[in-house]
């Protein structure tokens, strides 16, 4: 496999509540290098969390409270290395898991460009990128990437779309 010369060091920081997103993320790992980070909750998410139609299930009561908050099993990551970050996670009612925000909020990302991407089993990432600038405008986010049904060289032209 073919690999794209990064200017830049990189980090993959996924959540991944069921494998998809990180199978995702090493994908474009592949591609670029870089280092995967799992953005892990302190308290695993089981199959009845992660049950959507569950009103009363952790994943539904977290992400129909926006200022929710998950604690993280290792919250802050050093990010000095990194001049890229990488952000992926699966799409939880259109836009991305609270846990996320949590990620985000527990990290100094100012000066670097952060990438969203995810994976989804039929939205776009559309409101989670709107979402997530509008959130944090002090931020340098790049345009994300649906990751459902992407060939390589979709996740290369992507890439260099977004000058990476």
């Amino acid at each position: 496999m073919e690999t794209v010369k990064m200017a830049q060091k990189s980090l993959y920081a996924i959540f991944s509540a069921t494998g998809t997103t990180e199978r995702a993320a090493q994908r474009i790992a592949d591609l670029t290098g870089g280092t995967l980070h799992n953005i892990a909750p302190e308290v695993v998410y089981t199959d009845s969390d992660l049950d959507w139609r569950d009103s009363l299930s952790r994943s539904y009561v977290e992400m129909h409270n926006r200022d929710f908050r998950p604690a993280l099993k290792d919250s802050v990551t050093d990010m000095s290395n990194y001049s890229v970050v990488f952000i992926g996670y699966p799409n939880w009612w259109n836009t991305h898991p609270t846990i996320i925000n949590t990620f985000i909020e527990a990290n100094d990302l100012q000066g670097k460009t952060v990438i969203p991407f995810m994976t989804s089993g039929g939205s776009n990432i559309i409101n989670s990128e709107k979402e997530l600038r509008e959130s944090y405008p002090s931020l340098n986010f790049a345009d994300g990437l649906l990751m459902n049904d992407v060939s390589d060289d979709e996740i290369k032209a992507w890439l260099k779309k977004i000058g990476i």
